[in-house]
């Protein structure tokens, strides 16, 4: 019996993980697509490959990164989640979407508002935003991640 419950665990875990990693994707699609909307491609096409020393304009390589920390993102969501307070918040798609509003929006601080200008200025890039970088755009852009991560993220735990 406690190898049957091992095993259901281990694979209610796994999922959990898988489903947070492709809702952070999918959440990242979105909100790529705002940023583009909202003429702000050189974000994703200039400033984020420059994070790795990619320099000159090259929106491939900034989706593939950006679609990247979106799913390393959609992981931390996944940690709080699991939390046993906060996890029956995550089965229905309204709470979780207003869950991983909270989430998307508390995140443009760490990570727009105070690394990517660090990150930035620390690798040389001459248009590196400044400390700390918080905007509408940014709030209104990472709202839309989270919103789109909780949403999507139940449903995939249902699929998967």
């Amino acid at each position: 019996m406690s190898s049957a419950v091992a095993t259901e665990t281990t694979e209610s875990l796994s999922d959990t993980w898988v489903s947070a990693g492709l809702a952070g994707i999918v959440g990242t699609v979105v909100f790529g697509a705002v940023q583009m909307l909202m003429g702000a491609t050189g974000v994703i096409a200039v400033a984020i490959p420059a994070l790795y020393g990619v320099s000159g304009p090259n929106l491939a390589v900034g989706w593939a990164i950006h679609l990247f920390h979106g799913a390393v993102l959609g992981l931390g969501f996944a940690l709080l989640a699991t939390r046993p307070s906060v996890e029956p918040y995550t089965r229905a798609v309204g709470s979780a979407a207003a869950l991983g509003l909270a989430y998307g929006l508390v995140l443009t601080v760490p990570t727009a508002g105070v690394a990517m200008p660090l990150w930035l200025s620390a690798v040389g890039f001459p248009n590196a935003p400044p400390l700390p970088n918080l905007s509408l755009m940014g709030f209104v852009g990472h709202g839309v991640y989270g919103l789109v991560l909780g949403a999507t993220y139940p449903v995939l735990r249902r699929l998967l």
